[in-house]
């Protein structure tokens, strides 16, 4: 069983490529329940994790994918350091 695996649960597709953002590591990690992927990313820098996991769920893994990236941009820019 992988990291993501253990740390998010559940049925998930494959880890997307880590993007780079203001210094933070964000790997989108939709989870597929039903027809539908939930919105799920981890956000990572300096070794510190934080998992960001949405209700919203969305009809395909592109959409599900753009909407965690802007998400966890979201909370980088709100939150900085403090996120962990």
């Amino acid at each position: 069983m992988s990291l993501l695996s253990k740390l998010f649960g559940g049925s998930k597709s494959d880890p997307q490529p880590a993007e780079e953002y203001k210094g933070f590591s964000i790997t989108m990690v939709p989870q597929k329940e039903g027809s539908q992927y939930r919105l799920s990313a981890l956000i990572e820098k300096d070794g510190q994790q934080h998992r960001l996991l949405r209700a919203d769920t969305l009809p395909d893994l592109e959409s599900a994918n753009a909407a965690a990236l802007a998400k966890a941009k979201q909370v980088i820019d709100q939150m900085g350091d403090d996120l962990f």
